[in-house]
């Protein structure tokens, strides 16, 4: 059976949690901000490990 993805708010504080994730990005080029990007989409991925999940975000993120 495979493990649906949840797509529901499940983040506490997402306020907080967003103005964190854009102060890592300050005074970063677009280059520097991809590569953070792309480090911690490869860190949650891992975090995740399940590939029927992964593959139901990577399916949900390229619809746009």
């Amino acid at each position: 059976m495979m493990t649906p993805l949840n797509t529901e708010p499940n983040i506490a504080n997402p306020d907080d949690f967003y103005a964190r994730l854009l102060a890592a990005h300050e005074g970063r080029s677009k280059a520097e901000s991809d590569a953070l990007n792309a480090r911690l989409v490869l860190i949650l991925c891992n975090h995740i490990g399940d590939t029927d999940v992964l593959g139901q975000a990577i399916d949900l993120a390229a619809e746009g």
